[in-house]
């Protein structure tokens, strides 16, 4: 697969409609990974009032695929393998931002750790996710 000459990491947010959905957005890309965040809406908070754990880990998720996707520039296909997520504090408000490190790029394998952080850049989670490279 021919490698892009320019990659608009939010522009490849954009198009995939769940991250749109959510309202995930493309930060920054740093030699290791990216950082990403999510606006904190009421219709993303548990019945607690909370930030639901399911946006923190779809955007500890994303953003290891992100980074993947940035590392490879878009040439190499990949998904989900697994992921670990410990949740260390709430969050209520605000935003969660979420900074991917890719740790280990295998022949088969990609194993990223996340720091999820809030607006006020207090640590909330983190996460160990591994993705497959499909092709």
């Amino acid at each position: 697969m021919k490698k892009p000459a320019t990659l608009d990491l939010n522009d490849v947010m954009q198009r995939i409609n769940f991250n749109h959905l959510l309202g995930i957005r493309f930060v920054r890309s740093h030699k290791d990974g990216v950082t990403i965040e999510c606006p904190v809406r009421p219709e993303l908070l548990n019945i607690a009032k909370v930030l639901h754990g399911g946006v923190a880990a779809t955007i500890a998720d994303v953003a290891v695929g992100f980074a993947c996707w940035n590392h490879f520039q878009g040439s190499r296909r990949h998904t989900t393998a697994e992921m670990k997520i410990n949740y260390l504090a709430p969050v209520a408000s605000g935003k969660i931002v979420a900074r991917a490190r890719l740790v280990r790029i295998g022949r088969h394998l990609v194993v990223g750790e996340v720091d999820l952080r809030d607006g006020q850049r207090n640590r909330v989670g983190i996460a160990i996710v591994t993705y497959m490279l499909l092709d």
